[in-house]
């Protein structure tokens, strides 16, 4: 049995200030992913006893970027995507174990008014082009932050939302097409009409105190392994982030 866990952490080295060794010790993950680190090669030195450690930053600093910290040491690890226009931002790291594929990823926001709508877009066809290529040798394990509200349970205001970053026609389309393509959100699989469990609550308004949040953060499988998947949650009371972690347990 393994235990993954996935957190936008909104900053590595805030999130370190605001008590995230605490809860990485005490859930003691087989594999701990994370989005949004903001930092470049060197900013940070974190002792995690017993894990390898893997980053990729972004070209840009103190933007997206990802890790992944696992116990047990992966076969191979790879950056990006293999697409030059896509891999610039440090948005997903990939480690190869003996029967599975482990990926963090940080999806492209569209942006106030959209403006990075049309690269989205783009870029959700090229990510999903890749996770069914890594498919025709094992299974996939994708986790992250995925910036959309899948249907209307998976946000607080879904009417006044509906043109918004996240919750657009358009991106919700793109997530119906990856799981489509053979992929399970692992949470909605547990827990199909769950309402008001969020994973993300804007800093303005009193969004958390209030949960008015979204659920933007998400563990996608192979259907091929539906079968071993155990529990799915969401540690809607863990601070530090605007973010919440994420967990998966599968056989």
């Amino acid at each position: 049995m393994k235990k993954f866990i996935s957190w936008n952490v909104n900053g590595i080295r805030a999130c370190v200030q605001k008590g995230f060794l605490d809860f990485f010790k005490e859930v003691n993950a087989d594999a701990f992913c994370i989005q949004e680190t903001k930092l470049q090669e060197g900013q940070i030195e974190l002792e995690l006893d017993g894990y390898y450690q893997y980053w990729n930053y972004a070209e840009k600093k103190g933007y997206s970027g990802t890790a992944i910290f696992t116990k047990e040491k992966p076969i191979s690890a790879s950056y990006g995507i293999n697409i030059e226009e896509h891999d610039k931002e440090g948005r997903v790291i990939t480690l190869e174990f003996n029967d599975y594929y482990l990926i963090t990823v940080y999806t492209p926001n569209s942006k106030d008014k959209l403006l990075r709508l049309d690269y989205r877009m783009t870029w959700e066809d090229a990510f999903r082009n890749y996770l069914k290529n890594l498919e025709k040798n094992k299974p996939v394990i994708v986790c992250g932050d995925l910036n959309v509200a899948h249907t209307e349970i998976d946000l607080k205001n879904p009417k006044s939302n509906r043109k918004n970053a996240g919750f657009t026609d358009e991106e919700r389309e793109k997530f119906s097409l990856l799981l489509a393509s053979g992929f399970t959100d692992t949470y909605r699989y547990f827990n199909p009409d769950k309402e008001e469990i969020y994973s993300w609550w804007s800093y303005r308004f009193n969004a958390r105190a209030n949960n008015a949040g979204w659920r933007i953060d998400y563990f996608c499988t192979s259907k091929s392994l539906d079968s071993r998947l155990v529990s799915a949650d969401i540690h809607t009371k863990i601070l530090g982030s605007d973010h919440c972690p994420v967990e998966l347990v599968i056989n």
